[in-house]
């Protein structure tokens, strides 16, 4: 018979399942992980707003999403490796801590699509109305873009916890490696017949938003490189719509294979696992991709490595 405790706000949270002997191997991954994700993501940011040449939409734009990492990935990495090491019956996780959590990890992939949305807006306006670019994407467009992709994700997500708090709890154990928003309301023995609809409704209106707009954007764009004999504007339709499309298919992989494992509860330790490299994945490669793809990153790390040579030789 099941233990009910009413509105402990102290959980316990079952972790990732991990062979003893694979508990070190593993420890060691997520760490490197993320202090690279960290390295990377920063590195990013500050390279952006220290050269002036990358204060452009499409780069100021980009530095969401780095920040959407560094965000992402601190709030659910430390608190994972540190239960790694604990035993089963001492991860333990205050109530209000896992809802901060679960907030974070849902605005997390919720502002990561709505950012990648923005991001295809400035690449439509450039490779379409390459002329307008400069009067449409103003610095007061990006605020308002960037204003609007986080906006919506608040008001989703704010939404979707409001009506799991507002629950009373009788459990207290996450089946889950960290704390999200189906795992909190799994705690309650009420109805969460709204809880069920409104997280519906959720990934599917924002899933089709997101790859809506992808596919509308992209299609323009390629009918315009199609009709255009000129050779440069292809040349950088390529490079700047392929690392976006690259980065947007990433995060729509993980997120998709991490929905459809949720349906299959044999498969609950793949799914564990798929819900980690959800964070971790996109973390370590967007900066990658964006600093390997852009010429004018490339040129300051250039630019960078030769002072630093000369610097040392003198």
């Amino acid at each position: 018979m099941e233990n009910y405790t009413y509105n402990s706000l102290t959980l316990q949270l079952e972790g990732l399942n991990v062979p003893q002997d694979s508990v070190y191997p593993v420890f060691l991954f997520f760490i490197f992980a993320y202090l690279f994700i960290m390295f990377a993501n920063v590195g990013i940011v500050v390279l952006v707003f220290a050269d002036k040449n990358l204060h452009q939409p499409m780069y100021l734009l980009f530095c969401n999403l780095p920040f959407n990492d560094i965000l992402g990935n601190s709030i659910m990495v430390p608190r994972l490796l540190i239960d790694m090491l604990r035993p089963p019956s001492e991860r333990l996780i205050n109530y209000y801590e896992c809802v901060v959590q679960a907030f974070t990890t849902h605005m997390f992939g919720t502002a990561s699509l709505t950012i990648l949305m923005i991001m295809a807006f400035d690449r439509y306006v450039a490779i379409c109305n390459p002329l307008r670019y400069a009067a449409i994407m103003t610095n007061k467009m990006v605020v308002k873009l960037t204003a609007s992709a986080w906006g919506v994700s608040l008001v989703l997500v704010g939404v979707l916890l409001g009506l799991t708090i507002r629950l009373n709890r009788c459990r207290a154990m996450i089946h889950s490696p960290y704390c999200d928003n189906a795992s909190l309301f799994k705690l309650s023995c009420e109805s969460v017949f709204i809880n069920n609809v409104y997280g519906l409704t959720f990934t599917v209106v924002l899933f089709t938003a997101s790859i809506g707009s992808t596919v509308l954007t992209y299609t323009q764009i390629t009918v315009v490189c199609l009709t255009s004999k000129s050779k440069s504007l292809n040349s950088k339709a390529l490079q700047t719509c392929s690392t976006h499309l690259v980065v947007y298919l990433i995060l729509m992989l993980t997120g998709m294979a991490n929905i459809i494992l949720h349906r299959f509860p044999q498969y609950t330790d793949y799914r564990k696992l798929c819900v980690i490299l959800f964070h971790i994945v996109p973390g370590s490669l967007n900066p990658v991709i964006y600093g390997v793809q852009s010429k004018e990153v490339r040129k300051f790390l250039l630019k960078l490595f030769k002072s630093q040579k000369i610097l040392s030789s003198c």
